[in-house]
């Protein structure tokens, strides 16, 4: 049977060279390049979605990769995909970089300039190493295909735009219809999501920060389990300690929870750091809120433009959404989406902050009143992103708690066109 060989390689003629060679190689079957991280663990998680058995045997990750540097990268394979083999190609060679690719779950390390004899046998035994792999585990649906749950991402356009808010009810409904759901607080100098829900914790972010191997143990010690059921991963109570949070402890986190949740959604805050810029690059959705005033819109725009330049997010891939908006102000949805170049959720959230005070003041933001027109938009913005299950499966599953089955078929009477 033949390897099939991914190689994932940014430059030009590293691309040519590394190809070539591969094609060379006995029993070999080299597949379409990818040419940065992004796209490769996108078309991994694709492949997976089909079966294991769709996945590469192998995959070439060239030093030169990104934006995400190439051991982070292997790491996150590592994790998602477990049943696929990295090699890694670099120009140093060293005893240092060979343990640390190790480290990160490569399966071996081929030194530049490119030797035919040193590839073709890297290349033997990783494709034997992931044979095995999917021999021991075996076939079919019990098989971790590593594309894991969906992550979602709400970052504000400015400070008080309604984020938090967002992320909570976002994660409640989808939890409600009977997703195993983990809420994150990224913001981690100014976040406040216990605070929403009127919780105490010892545990946060923070925890797993220095943590290089998260095993299941390990995340379940560091989340707290809220009533409703979300699992929630706290901002620290000290926020100079989020400074421990870099941008490769967040890719980390994000990968050890998509793994154990169906439902990730990750509370980014306003301000950009590095942990919250890689969450927002390893989304599957990305959400931008936004205020229907000029200040705000502006803010949105000079966001998507930041995180362009940056290469953390292109603007087609970020999804804005409108909150506090009404029929009479002058800056409706449309207007929104010109300017910021972006696309702009169906659904926009009322401006009716009266009926939210008391929940907010006491902690009880879960406890909305299912009547709450702002909770039935952003349950049903939650239907938008493909983030509940159908509601007849979630009654089923029994797992609805009597306050949110309201808000529930309130989606459904929408969806239905009542």
């Amino acid at each position: 049977m033949p390897t099939r060989i991914l190689p994932a390689v940014g430059d030009v003629d590293a691309v040519r060279s590394i190809t070539t060679l591969l094609s060379q190689l006995p029993d070999a079957e080299p597949v379409a390049p990818v040419v940065d991280s992004t796209q490769l663990v996108d078309t991994l998680a694709r492949l997976a979605a089909e079966s294991v058995d769709e996945l590469p045997e192998v995959v070439v990750v060239h030093e030169r990769i990104g934006p995400v540097p190439a051991l982070e990268l292997i790491r996150e394979v590592a994790l998602r995909f477990p049943a696929v083999g990295v090699i890694l190609v670099t120009s140093d060679a060293s005893p240092g970089l060979f343990s640390a690719a190790m480290d990160s779950g490569a399966r071996g390390l081929v030194a530049l300039p490119l030797s035919y004899e040193e590839l073709a046998s890297r290349v033997q035994a990783v494709s034997q190493w992931s044979v095995g792999v999917r021999r021991h585990l075996g076939h079919g649906g019990d098989v971790f295909t590593g594309a894991g749950g969906t992550v979602v991402t709400v970052s504000g356009a400015k400070g008080g735009v309604g984020a938090t808010l967002t992320a909570i009810q976002l994660a409640l409904a989808a939890q409600a219809s009977g997703r195993s759901t983990a809420l994150v607080d990224m913001d981690l100098q100014t976040g406040d999501i216990a605070s929403y829900l009127d919780i105490q914790f010892r545990r946060s972010v923070v925890d797993l920060a220095a943590i290089t191997d998260i095993s299941p143990r390990v995340l379940a010690d560091a989340v707290f389990r809220h009533d409703t059921g979300v699992a929630l991963l706290l901002a620290p109570g000290e926020g100079e300690r989020g400074e421990e949070v870099t941008d490769r402890a967040a890719r980390q986190i994000t990968s050890a929870l998509r793994s154990r949740y169906e439902v990730v959604v990750v509370d980014c805050g306003a301000q950009l750091t590095g942990a919250s810029a890689a969450a927002v690059e390893m989304a599957d959705t990305a959400l931008l809120l936004t205020t229907p005033d000029v200040l705000a819109v502006r803010a949105a725009k000079r966001t998507v433009r930041m995180w362009d330049r940056l290469q953390i997010r292109k603007a087609e891939e970020t999804t804005v959404v409108v909150n506090r908006h009404t029929r009479a102000t002058e800056i409706q949805p449309p207007l929104i989406q010109r300017i910021t170049g972006t696309p702009v959720a169906r659904t926009a959230v009322p401006a009716n902050f009266k009926e939210l005070q008391g929940a907010v003041d006491s902690g009880r933001i879960h406890q909305l009143d299912n009547k709450s027109v702002v909770k039935q938009a952003l349950w049903t913005l939650a239907g938008e992103l493909g983030l509940v299950t159908a509601p007849d499966g979630a009654q089923r599953g029994g797992r609805l708690r009597g306050g949110d089955r309201g808000s529930v078929s309130f989606r459904r009477r929408r969806e239905g066109g009542g």
